[in-house]
Parts: structure tokens; sequence; C-alpha cells
């Protein structure tokens, strides 16, 4: 990783649940924090830009300690280097684009002039130049999303927060805005926090993933890691694959209720095994020839999943499956209806839980 700009180590306790997160983002960084909802990643969001303060830990940005409890030191949100994008933008109703975007500059001292030079610069970046005079209810809510990252740029921030910047947008808009988010983080040079649970949105914007569960980072890596070796069912959720926890002896891999998963990987001691539910074959009979994983099981659901269709199957585990509408019909596919399973050892992936 570059030059860490955020180093931070953020404990806050509310009630039952506690957060305890290290995040380090380096310069010119996109990092994605996931996690499913109630994981943390709002209250962490919120810590950092200073709404929240720490319980414990300590919070520093470009080598100057903004939070640290133990040490007596904060510092309130409006004197933070930071700036901030919310899920609905919160852009300032009275206000027009440009002066939303002249907002942060004139709390800084910046002269009205001058502040509103900046705002033109930025709303010209963001492709908005001619809609400065807008307020923001005659906005669409792609250009609103780009006001509002223009305000939060217009600072200079060393650290930006985004959080969940593309969520309130529909599916055309947010793919077009994604495209224009992503030249914008790529051009920013300090350190950009992004909270999503959108995996498209952390693959496509963000040069490192960050999980979080309970409060806890449960993995973190480049996409390609995060993908190749889930270690949560979240995380394999996440990223599209079957997975189960067992005790590995070289090729097999001894799961609880005493099943056996096959892989060409050869593994000692706790051990994860994984496969795409592309991998899974269904048979109305027990098949004959190479897989070396076969079971019985019982159609539990059936769902469309892009052109095609994801099953889910009860048996000795619970595995979901990628068919054609084509091959349902040929199996007469339905819940209740038994059917066996296949995958070959060749389309798993073991390796260590550690």
């Amino acid at each position: 990783m570059t030059d860490a700009l955020l180093d931070a180590h953020l404990v806050v306790r509310r009630g039952t649940f506690q957060l305890d997160v290290e995040l380090r983002v380096g310069r010119g960084e996109t990092v994605a924090l996931l996690g499913p909802n109630g994981a943390g990643k709002t209250t962490a969001l919120r810590s950092l830009a200073g709404l929240t303060p720490l319980s414990d830990g300590r919070l520093s940005l470009d080598d100057r300690v903004l939070d640290h409890p133990r040490g007596r030191v904060w510092t309130p949100p409006e004197d933070r280097p930071i700036g901030v994008v919310f899920q609905d933008y919160l852009l300032f109703p009275h206000l027009s684009a440009r002066d939303n975007v002249a907002f942060g500059p004139r709390r800084h001292g910046v002269e009205r002039r001058a502040a509103h030079a900046i705002a033109d610069r930025w709303l010209d970046r963001v492709g908005l130049a001619e809609f400065g005079r807008r307020k923001p209810r005659g906005l669409s809510g792609g250009q609103a999303q780009r006001v509002a990252l223009a305000r939060a740029l217009a600072v200079d921030p060393v650290l930006l927060l985004l959080d969940e910047p593309l969520a309130a947008l529909d599916a055309r808009t947010r793919l077009e805005t994604r495209t224009e988010l992503h030249r914008h983080l790529a051009a920013h040079p300090g350190a950009t926090l992004l909270v999503t649970h959108d995996p498209l949105d952390a693959l496509v914007l963000a040069d490192r993933l960050v999980i979080v569960e309970h409060g806890r980072v449960v993995q973190e890596g480049d996409a390609a890691t995060i993908t190749a070796r889930p270690r949560t069912d979240y995380v394999a959720q996440l990223v599209g694959l079957n997975l189960y926890r067992g005790h590995a002896d070289g090729h097999s891999v001894d799961l609880a209720g005493g099943f056996t998963l096959t892989s060409t990987d050869s593994v000692h001691g706790d051990a994860y095994v994984a496969f795409p539910p592309a991998a899974v074959a269904l048979h109305p009979h027990q098949p004959n020839g190479s897989p070396r994983n076969t079971w019985p099981a019982v159609l539990a659901d059936i769902q469309r999943h892009g052109d095609n269709l994801r099953v889910r199957l009860d048996g000795p585990i619970t595995v979901s499956a990628d068919i054609t509408p084509a091959a349902a019909t040929q199996l007469d596919l339905r819940p209740g209806r038994e059917i066996w399973v296949a995958v070959k050892a060749t389309e798993t992936r073991a390796y260590p839980a550690d």
C-alpha cells in the first residue's frame, strides 16, 4: 500500500454493539468498506467524519491526530480536512448548485467571489457548468450526486468519504454515474473511503476491499484475493460462491454431519472449500463417470438469476446451482423434487482456514 494518509483504530461502543476496526488508506487509494446491514459501516464513517466520537482507539489523518479519547484529543467535524458525500446527498434545498459547492470554501474563510470561482471550476469538472443556478429540486438524481461530489471535493479534502453514493439512483443512471465517479476518484490525490453494500460498486470503484461483520474486519484485500478465497458466508454470497468449512486431510475435506467433499487441492487442518453455482450439475438419477462429489438432494427453491435459474438444494449440505430454463424443464424441477447433485473435484477450491 502507498503512504497511508488515514491511519485509524476505530472503537465505538453503542449499547450492546461495539465497532472495533482498524483502517488504513493510502495516498490516491480508494478503499471500499462492505458488510451486511448492522455491521458497523455507517458507524465507522460517522466516526471518521467526527459525527460520532470514538469511545477508544485513535484517528490520524496525514500525520495529524484528530480523535484520541485517551489523549483527550477531539477535532470537531468542521475542522477536519474531510469531504463527505452522504447517501441522500443532503444538498441545501434553498441554495443553488453553485452556492452548494461554494459553501465549503466559504466556511473555510474563502472570499465569496473566489469561492464561486472554485464552485464554477468543480461544476465544470463534473459536467454541470450550465446547472449552477439550479436548486436541488431542479436536478435529476445523477446531477444531484455530482453536485454533492463537487461540494465534497471543493474543500480539497485529505480524506473523501462516500456513503452509498449510488444507492439512490435508478439502474441506468447508476451505470453512467459509476463511470463518472470512477474517473473523479482516480484523479483524487487524497484518500477515499467508500461505504457500500453493493459488490459491483466496490469492485469497479475500489482498489481494495475491507469486509466488516458484527463490528469487526473479517477479510480484506484486493478483489482477486477476496473473490478467490472468501472466509465467511456473507463474503461467499457477495462473490457468488458456495462455501463450507471443515477439516482437511489431503484432498478430502470433512464437513459437519459426516459429509465429505473432495478437491484437487491438497490441504491439512481446518480448511474452507468453495465452488461456484455454475459448477453444480443436476441429474435425475445417480450419475456415473468422473464426478468425485455426488449426493442426493431435495430442491428447496428456484428463482430467476440473470438469463438462467438459481436453485437451492437441501441435503447433507445446502448448495446453490445455476442452470438454464431448458435444463429445468427437462429435469422437471419444482420444489420438493428429489434430484442428484454432482460437482467435479477440479471445480472446487480448498484452502486453509487460518
